[in-house]
Order: C-alpha cells, then sequence, then structure tokens
C-alpha cells in the first residue's frame, strides 16, 4: 500500500479513484492517531499506520493500491482503540442482546462496501394527505414465533410483511431505530434511543450480518409495493451539530429513505428544511397534543369539544406532525381500554417509570375480563378510536398490532422487553381477525373520500362560493356547536366540492348517553346515506335516511353519512 496525506472532507471512510481517504475529527488535541487495519475475524491488527494532522483537530490518511476488500479498521488515538464515528458498517456484534463495548477489539468497521444495484429506485415522495402510517419496531414486528416470517426480527422479516401492510392499506412505516445502537447496557435497551453508531444500519437486525445491504433491499422492496420508509434518528445533546446532518444527508444519497423522525429541541425543523438534500424528504417529528386531546375525548372527559374539533381538521403534514392515538411510548389500543393503570413491574424499577398520564380507561375491569359487556364496550371503544384517528385531517399513525388487538399486559414502556411483552403478537390475529377487517375497510373509505383527507387545510370557509364552508359544526341544531362544558358530542359537516367528493357528515357522540344531531340542510334537500359506524363498521349496502333532518345516536357511537 502506499500511503499519503488524505482530504479532510468528506469525514469517514471514501473510496475515490486515488484509493481509499480516511479522515477523522478529533475532539480533544491528541498526541498521536494511527490508523488499525485487521484481516477479516482476526484478532490483532496486521497495519498500525500513523495519520497526518493537516489543519486543527483533523487526522488524515489515504491509501492507494488496497487489494484486500475484506479489510476492517479502527483508530487508535493515543492509547484508545476507538470505532470511527462515521463508520457505515460495523462489525462484531453478532447476536441482539450480546454485552459488547466499543472497546471491544471484536467492534470494526468495514473498510470497503459491496456494491449495490437500486434498479432505479427512488424516495417516493408521496403527497402528505395521501399518507396513512404504521408505527414499528422492527425486531420486535417479526420476531414472536407466531408472526409467520422465516426470518425473524430482521430486515427481511420485514419484507415478508410487505404484502400485509399492502392489503391493510399502509403506504408509510416509521421504523424505531436501525443505527448500531448499544443494547445491552445497565439495561436492555431493546427500542434502541441514546447514542451509537449513527451512520451503520444495526447488524443484528440482519438475516446474513449485511445490515448494509439488506436495509437496502428491504427500502426497495418497499418502495417497489408503494410504502415509503421514514427512520426516526433520536440524536441526543452529546451528538455534533455536523454529525447529524452528514449523517441525514447520507441516508437521503446512500439509502433512499423517504423521510426522518427527529426532536425538534435537539435539530431544527426548519434547519433541515433548508438543506439542500435533506430537504427533498419528509421531516418529522412527535407531537402530543393530538394523543392527548383525542384520548379524553374517546373516553369521555368533559370539556373537550372544541379541542377535539381542533385536532380533527388540522393540516398536521404540512407542520411535520402526524395523529396517533397510541404510539410505542405508551399503552397499545388495547390495553387503552383495558387498564386505567401502567403494570411496568417487569422493568424493575418499582413501577416508577413510564408515562404518568395515560388518559386510560379499563371500561369497567383492570385488565383482561370475562364480562361480555366489558368486552363488547372495549371493542366499541376501539373502533371509536380508529374511526377518530380515520376521520381526522392529516397523517393518521397506527402502532403495529393495534389492528388486531395486540397487548403489552399493561406495560407502557417496553424499552428493556425483548421478549413477547415487546414483540407484536401474532397469535391472535384470527382471534381478532373482525377488528383487523374493520380497519382494513375504514382504510379503504378514507381513502376513497379525497374530502376526509384533503389536501388544503380547512379553514372553516367558503372557499370555493359553494354557498356553505369547506368544514362546519352542528350539534343538536344545526350550526350551533355543543360548546359546554359538560358537551361530549358533535357533528362535522365536510363540503365535498372542495375536493369533488360528496358532502359527508360525521357525528361523534362519546358521551355515555345518547344524542340527537341535526343534519344541516342546504338550498335544496339532500338524500344521506348510512355509510359506516361503530356499531356495524363500514356498510356494504349504505342504508338510506329518508327525509331526515334528525339522527339520534346511541353512547360511545360515531356515525358517516355521505350525500348521494
Amino acid at each position: 500500500m502506499e500511503k499519503s496525506e488524505g482530504s479532510v472532507l468528506p469525514f469517514g471512510v471514501k473510496e475515490t479513484n486515488e484509493g481509499v481517504n480516511f479522515s477523522l475529527a478529533v475532539k480533544n488535541k491528541v498526541q498521536q492517531v494511527s490508523l488499525l487495519l485487521y484481516k477479516k475475524e482476526a484478532k490483532d491488527p496486521v497495519h498500525k499506520l500513523p495519520m497526518f494532522n493537516p489543519i486543527g483537530n483533523m487526522w488524515t490518511l489515504m491509501l492507494k493500491h488496497v487489494e484486500d476488500r475484506e479489510y476492517e479498521y479502527n483508530y487508535l488515538i493515543d492509547t484508545e482503540v476507538c470505532l470511527d464515528p462515521y463508520v457505515e458498517e460495523v462489525t462484531g456484534r453478532e447476536k441482539f442482546g450480546e454485552k459488547v463495548s466499543e472497546e471491544d477489539c471484536r467492534l470494526r468497521g468495514k473498510v470497503f462496501s459491496k456494491p449495490y444495484d437500486w434498479e432505479g429506485d427512488v424516495p417516493l415522495n408521496l403527497p402528505y394527505h395521501s399518507v396513512i402510517a404504521y408505527s414499528l419496531h422492527l425486531r420486535g414486528f417479526t420476531k414472536h414465533s407466531s408472526s409467520g416470517v422465516k426470518r425473524k426480527g430482521t430486515y427481511l422479516g420485514l419484507v415478508e410483511k410487505i404484502p400485509y401492510l399492502t392489503e391493510l392499506g399502509i403506504n408509510q412505516i416509521h421504523c424505531m431505530p436501525l443505527y448500531d445502537f448499544v443494547e445491552n447496557q445497565s439495561y436492555q435497551n431493546y427500542w434502541g434511543y441514546g447514542e451509537g453508531n449513527f451512520f451503520a444500519p444495526k447488524p443484528t437486525f440482519a438475516a446474513h450480518k449485511e445490515g448494509k445491504t439488506e436495509l437496502k433491499d428491504m427500502i426497495k422492496a418497499c418502495h417497489k409495493a408503494g410504502i415509503e420508509v421514514i427512520l426516526e434518528m433520536p440524536f441526543t445533546n452529546q451528538t455534533s451539530y455536523q454529525l447529524m446532518i452528514d449523517c441525514l444527508r447520507y441516508y437521503v444519497m446512500e439509502y433512499h429513505v423517504d423521510g426522518f423522525i427527529i426532536n425538534p429541541e435537539i435539530l431544527s425543523r426548519e434547519s433541515l428544511l433548508s438543506d439542500g438534500v435533506i430537504s427533498s424528504v419528509k421531516i418529522m417529528y412527535h407531537d402530543l397534543s393530538y394523543q392527548t386531546v383525542m384520548r379524553r375525548f374517546l373516553k369521555g372527559d368533559e370539556g373537550m369539544v372544541q379541542d377535539a374539533m381542533y385536532q380533527s381538521r388540522r393540516f398536521s403534514g404540512a407542520e411535520g406532525t402526524y395523529n396517533y392515538i397510541t404510539n410505542q411510548n405508551g399503552f397499545t389500543l388495547l390495553d387503552l381500554v383495558s387498564y386505567d393503570g401502567k403494570h411496568n413491574e417487569g422493568n424493575g424499577e418499582g413501577n416508577s417509570d413510564g408515562p404518568v398520564f395515560n388518559y386510560s380507561w379499563n371500561c369497567g375491569a383492570e385488565g383482561p375480563s370475562r364480562k361480555k359487556a366489558v368486552r363488547e364496550l372495549r371493542q366499541r371503544q376501539i373502533r371509536n378510536a380508529f374511526f377518530l384517528l380515520l376521520t381526522s385531517q392529516g397523517v393518521p399513525l397506527i402502532l403495529a398490532g393495534d389492528e388486531f388487538g395486540n397487548s403489552q399486559k399493561g406495560n407502557n414502556n417496553v424499552y428493556c422487553q425483548d421478549n413477547p411483552i415487546g414483540w407484536v403478537d401474532w397469535s391472535v390475529f384470527e382471534k381478532n381477525k373482525e377488528t383487523y377487517q374493520f380497519v382494513k375497510e375504514l382504510i379503504a373509505f378514507r381513502k376513497s373520500h379525497p374530502i376526509l383527507h384533503s389536501s388544503q387545510a380547512l379553514i372553516g370557509q367558503d372557499q370555493i362560493s359553494c354557498g356553505v364552508p369547506d368544514v362546519s359544526y352542528h350539534g343538536e341544531s344545526a350550526w350551533i356547536v355543543p360548546k359546554d362544558i359538560a358537551s361530549r358530542h358533535f357533528g362535522v359537516f365536510y363540503c365535498g366540492k372542495l375536493e369533488e367528493d360528496n358532502d359527508i357528515y360525521i357525528a361523534y357522540n362519546m358521551h355515555w348517553l345518547s344524542h340527537k344531531f341535526a343534519i344541516p340542510a342546504g338550498e335544496k334537500a339532500k338524500e344521506w346515506y348510512l355509510a359506516a359506524s361503530t356499531k356495524d363498521g363500514v356498510l356494504e349496502k349504505p342504508l338510506l335516511l329518508k327525509n331526515q333532518r334528525m339522527i339520534e345516536l346511541e353512547e360511545r357511537t360515531i356515525w358517516i353519512l355521505v350525500e348521494k
């Protein structure tokens, strides 16, 4: 090999026409930095090559005529062996949960990457308003023995589930951390939040130890099926701004990802939208406001009508947020209607961890119940939750497994549960297939009515001079919203003409009492059909409501009426 001073930029390891360039930024002033080269799986390095210090804290090296493409590398900074913070592929982590520290000589980076054929793949760039999102933990999604896939808990295991996702109607997945995080710390870090090798896909999520290739395979397969891939990148205060920006650019260019979920307190969305590369994909972040409001409205808290109306029309995608009632941090949907309190005893922290305010309601019994009335009420509440979510404007997000009643046994913080508690339990699918079918049909219904996912913000005004506002609210009397604090119901009228659709009227009654709703009349009487309800689901043959100006909904029920 021929050695010379390398280029400062780009950071990390890059193969060029000249050779292989190594560039490392060292935080503190050091005496010497050397490149350590290892033969594959060998314990000790075969080469120790001093690096050049051309400027500041930068250390570089250019190697020409490197013939062994199986080389692995680390850096020796004075007396400490370190992984490259820009490492793109890590070797040495053989099994998820295995305790391996970065000081362990087995952890190294690969010098060379295999070429990859993207077959013309590009990010999908779906409009925000068309998205049906699905949140999952890549390992937990298919790791359970009942998942029915061959390569459980891996990138390729998710590929096997793509037909399931497309049948359900999903066109975007949100993936919890996929970078090479340290899963075994003082606790089992199953979720993967915290510092890690952000540029390197997790090798223990790969079926054949080829994390870089298999993540690309997964993304390409998702794109072929019309599914976007959004990566959660929870950088911390210890992560440098330069590394965060370089990392996001890298995933856009190298992995064709469709977007990221970021923490706006660590990295502002505005700064990313001004970047020429990163701004080409979706930049999203968690927002608890929709979840809190809709959970409280769902269980019948007083004083929630005004907030529920706002959240149902909020054009969330344009803001980079998405609507969810459940997500990985908190109860699953079945647990939300089955537990009043969290049950995190298995986490080993005396049940002191996890969200305290869950706004849940157990429907009359804590945990599993044999009482028919309790079980039926829970199923009604689950259907109500999906109706609230899938009839709201913006981007709806479903937590993996909620569509068929996955449970975490009341644990609302499974960050350390790499076991059946934290995995999606597919064994309950057949038992709860009716719920799955209900959600599938409701997603299809939403997609078939553009006014339920408008391409523009609804502002409560007549935007197209059709005689009625784009969205309006009603109660027992038309055009009069039940605003008093005791109200737990309201009706919403969508002017379908805004999106070349039918007019739609949705009546939400989250009270434990029945309520009447006035159907607003226009210049001429309309014929309305009951198209869906939380009692019967999406109706194959909608029920004609002849000359009705008033409807009455029983307790905890939602109706969707569609103009003929």
